[in-house]
């Protein structure tokens, strides 16, 4: 295994996790109301609106974690294996659960039903939160990866702004583990841009809410006016809003770009344990799977 690209990779998912964790505590509030309570934010200290422990996860990382284990635990992709997954994680009531997400996971388990029909109101940012392991598991695969992450992304969310923002953060998370440079992978996002102008994030209008477009916005912006991964994450969740997903994802981006050496030893060592394990497993896991699809 590339020793680099491992690196990468792991700096992705664990990136994720701790800017899941580190966002979590100022989800929902204002740029003001966190300098006010906060100064600025720069640990995972917990609590916030769900009350959570110190470096404790999110439904981001819940569910990420809920599809590598179905693509692990199947060797290759089976959706119906991920939708059990979501159903078994929704039943063990975790501390948050999106709206979209909660009636996309109750419909199916309620009828089978994988993908429901676009809808206006389901252009959230729950599918692109969840998709690394779809990005690590399908590397050296472009027909893959775009048919699994549709697939996953439409069993809540169906809506042409979620899909192609979810298709082209993942193709540029996965550029960048396979050693684009930043520059390099700019490109994709010029042509999402290119398809969809709402997604045009300079200026940046300011925006870190659940709409997929704000949050794309967002994370987009702090990636590229930064050049490490600690300044990308504490800019990008001190904007407020949905900061545990903007943080969650900026955290993917600086991690594959700068690898998981970069990530603070502090925020590290705050993750649960059991957490960081598992995703390390799980990245270590996904690439050689990656791997082994590609020869």
């Amino acid at each position: 295994m590339d020793k680099q690209l491992l690196n990468r990779a792991l700096g992705a998912y664990l990136g994720f996790a701790c800017g899941d964790a580190l966002g979590a505590t100022v989800e929902f509030l204002s740029p003001r109301q966190i300098q006010k309570r906060h100064g600025v934010h720069t640990e995972m200290i917990g609590g916030g609106w769900l009350g959570l422990e110190a470096g404790q996860v999110t439904d981001d990382t819940q569910m990420s974690l809920a599809i590598g284990d179905a693509i692990l635990e199947q060797q290759g992709w089976n959706l119906t294996a991920v939708a059990d997954k979501f159903v078994a994680w929704l039943e063990s009531n975790p501390p948050d659960v999106g709206n979209t997400c909660r009636r996309g996971i109750l419909r199916y388990r309620d009828s089978g039903i994988l993908q429901g029909r676009p809808q206006a109101d389901e252009a959230g940012n729950g599918a692109c939160m969840r998709n690394l392991p779809v990005v690590l598991a399908t590397l050296y695969s472009p027909t893959s990866f775009e048919t699994w992450t549709l697939q996953q992304a439409r069993l809540t969310h169906h809506h042409p702004l979620s899909d192609a923002a979810t298709l082209a953060l993942g193709r540029m998370a996965g550029g960048l583990i396979k050693g684009e440079t930043v520059a390099e992978c700019k490109p994709e996002i010029d042509k999402l841009i290119g398809q969809f102008g709402e997604f045009a994030y300079a200026p940046y209008p300011g925006k870190a809410g659940g709409y997929i477009v704000d949050t794309l916005q967002t994370v987009l912006h702090y990636f590229f006016t930064t050049g490490d991964f600690e300044s990308c994450l504490i800019a990008t969740v001190n904007q407020g809003g949905d900061a545990d997903t903007t943080g969650a994802l900026a955290g993917m981006l600086a991690g594959a770009a700068y690898g998981w050496e970069q990530i603070p030893r502090r925020w590290l060592a705050q993750l649960e344990p059991a957490v960081a394990e598992q995703l390390r497993r799980q990245a270590r896991g996904l690439v050689e799977y990656a791997e082994d699809m590609g020869v």
